[in-house]
């Protein structure tokens, strides 16, 4: 059996946020994928390839996107993938418990002349809520293939990929609006004369709400003649309809829908509420989700990652395996064979590529970003991430954020590199500079806090002190923030996926590719700044470096020994937060001193990675800025709170 592979006809997956786009995406293409950003955006689209019927394709998944009319960058990305990419099919996925919301996408999508196949997922959970869904009637009113599916187990994939393999004509339906809005957008038709990948009809509409995208494609597909009586006809529409256009092409189109679902969608009342609804309910009401995330962050943090990941493994890979059995015969061979000193350094020094640098990174950091992952990856499969979105919505809102910001802070307890990279999904630029900032200051990353929550569990008095004073910091500096940062508050929705059991293999899949993108990201990291200090080392650069630090160090009550953590922490914060670890065991940092050397760490300069990224997506100029005032942040902080504690005694 022969597979062509001389063209690779692209599948496009679009729809809403959390409605299990990418679910169909890794079902369609397992393993071979690749991620992205869409050329000349900073936001990734991923890529991979799937066969069916013996002919390749390549299917690109979408960022989130709730119209063809597009607000945010992700919109815009998704909607120029369908202008530029000509493809064979377009997947729309929605979620079968809100297709009467979603489905006036679908109607823009076939309005526009494009080959969609309908997704109509999650629909275990609809029929759960009593909803029941005729979709070949469904199929018939739209009249394009309509696949119900659950995703989640593969239910529909074979369905979706015959009706891939076999779509041949593309269906164009243009749904009739009223009447005073027929005529004005059959008026901008007449005087549209290009070829364009949407239908004329489409593209008349999106002239209508003023978008600029189109205009630009006008104006080098049209004569300057046809594209100047264009505009002017769309400025008359826009201006005679610049109180209702929007919302009166909204409320048609869901007339539309409702023609489209008449006897489709039927509801049995269900005279008891599923547990799964109630739970969901409660996670998102500020009374009882509080205590839910607080039982999250305890057991899954504290617990998990802090107790068993950085006190049983690390004690385990690091205190036995390597101390007892790979150290001792790598230095004894070293010894042996090594003549030439800084060789030897080099290699199993103290700042060596294997003392420090593989040590590090295996036995201290792979451990507890490993745990980390797998609670991460757990929450995230049973759909708890939207509604933890939902519940600190209102108090984000008070340091400029919104709920969505909820999902970059949350991966910055894994990756403050790749959390930071997430920030570009935030809706405002005012929105993603506060969010970049906090990520520098406040939020340690999963080695970072599985350091420290291995250091600090023995003493609860002084991890409290440490959690508290994290998030006041992070409360005021988002406060202030959002006084003195110019701009509009964002808005916030996002669509709740259903709650379910998490599947081990999601969560195995998760966990391991995390693991190892990271592992790959973090381990020529820490054997380049292990070169780096062994340099500064020869060199005395190191020492001159500790010594401009130790005054600074010593002025927030931390012994000299102490700068050097904090040399490593700019490499990276874990690095740093490893090397506190080092100090705690050889007994140089009373409680005292330990709470505050973890606090100032955490608020300490971000890691080269992390500011490196700062550059690429915030500019230079303001990556400077919040590096500068994060150094000064947190010294200025470490040594306030040892000025309490020494004042107090209350760590003595």
């Amino acid at each position: 059996m022969s597979v062509q592979q001389n063209s690779s006809p692209k599948v496009v997956l679009v729809g809403n946020p959390n409605v299990g786009k990418s679910v169909v995406f890794n079902a369609l293409t397992g393993a071979y994928t690749t991620v992205s950003n869409y050329p000349g955006t900073s936001v990734e689209v991923s890529r991979g390839h799937c066969v069916i019927a013996d002919q390749r394709y390549e299917i690109l998944d979408t960022p989130g996107m709730y119209s063809m009319m597009p607000i945010t960058e992700e919109e815009r990305v998704a909607r120029r993938i369908l202008l530029n990419e000509d493809p064979h099919a377009v997947i729309h996925v929605i979620d079968a418990r809100n297709i009467e919301r979603m489905l006036p996408m679908t109607l823009q999508l076939i309005e526009a002349g494009l080959p969609v196949i309908l997704v109509v997922n999650i629909l275990d959970e609809a029929k759960r809520l009593g909803m029941q869904i005729d979709l070949e009637l469904l199929q018939k009113n739209l009249g394009i293939p309509v696949i119900g599916a659950v995703m989640k187990r593969k239910t529909g994939l074979d369905e979706l990929r015959q009706a891939v393999a076999d779509y041949a004509s593309v269906p164009y339906t243009p749904f009739v609006y009223a009447a005073d809005l027929e005529e004005d957008i059959d008026g901008l038709i007449k005087l549209i004369h290009g070829d364009y990948r949407l239908s004329r009809r489409a593209t008349a509409i999106l002239l209508m709400q003023k978008d600029d995208d189109i205009v630009q494609l006008l104006e080098k597909q049209e004569s300057a003649g046809d594209y100047e009586s264009l505009l002017a006809a769309a400025r008359e529409i826009s201006f005679r309809r610049r109180s209702d256009l929007h919302l009166q092409i909204s409320l048609e189109r869901r007339k539309v829908c409702k023609r489209m679902l008449t006897d489709v969608v039927t509801q049995e009342v269900n005279e008891t509420e599923p547990f799964a609804e109630k739970l969901s309910r409660w996670m998102m009401n500020p009374i009882t989700g509080t205590p839910i995330l607080l039982l999250v962050v305890y057991f899954g943090l504290y617990k998990f990652v802090g107790g068993f990941g950085a006190g049983t493994m690390v004690d385990f890979l690091e205190g036995n395996i390597f101390e007892n059995y790979i150290n001792p015969p790598v230095i004894s061979f070293a010894e042996k064979n090594l003549s030439a000193n800084w060789l030897f350094e080099l290699l199993v020094g103290e700042y060596g590529l294997w003392t420090l640098g593989i040590r590090y990174a295996v036995a201290l950091v792979l451990p507890i970003v490993g745990t980390f992952f797998l609670v991460f990856s757990l929450l995230e499969d049973t759909g708890y991430f939207p509604r933890l979105a939902l519940l600190v919505d209102r108090m984000f809102k008070l340091i400029g954020l919104s709920g969505r910001a909820v999902i970059p802070m949350i991966l910055g307890f894994g990756c403050d590199t790749m959390a930071t990279l997430v920030t570009r999904t935030l809706e405002t630029k005012r929105e993603r500079v506060i969010a970049t900032m906090l990520l520098a200051l406040v939020i340690p990353c999963s080695a970072q806090l599985g350091v420290i929550l291995g250091l600090l569990s023995a003493e609860p008095r002084a991890l409290l002190v440490w959690t508290v004073f994290l998030l006041l910091v992070f409360i005021v500096i988002g406060s202030l923030a959002a006084r003195v940062l110019p701009g509009e508050s964002p808005v916030f929705y996002m669509e709740i996926p259903p709650l379910r059991l998490p599947q081990l293999r999601n969560v195995a899949v998760k966990t391991l590719t995390r693991m190892q993108s990271y592992f790959v990201e973090i381990l020529p990291l820490f054997l380049f700044a292990s070169v780096v200090l062994w340099a500064g080392k020869m060199t005395g650069t190191l020492e001159q470096v500790i010594n401009v630090v130790a005054p600074v160090v010593k002025a927030i009550g931390l012994p000299i020994e102490a700068s050097t953590a904090f040399v490593f922490g700019f490499f990276r914060r874990d690095f740093g937060a490893a090397g506190l670890y080092d100090l705690q065991t050889s007994g140089l940092l009373n409680v005292a001193q330990l709470t505050v050397a973890a606090v100032t760490l955490t608020l300490f300069v971000p890691c080269v990675a992390q500011f490196l990224v700062m550059i690429k997506e915030r500019g230079i100029k303001t990556a400077l800025i919040i590096f500068a005032f994060v150094t000064v942040m947190a010294f200025s902080s470490g040594w306030f709170l040892n000025k309490i504690l020494m004042t107090t005694g209350w760590l003595a």
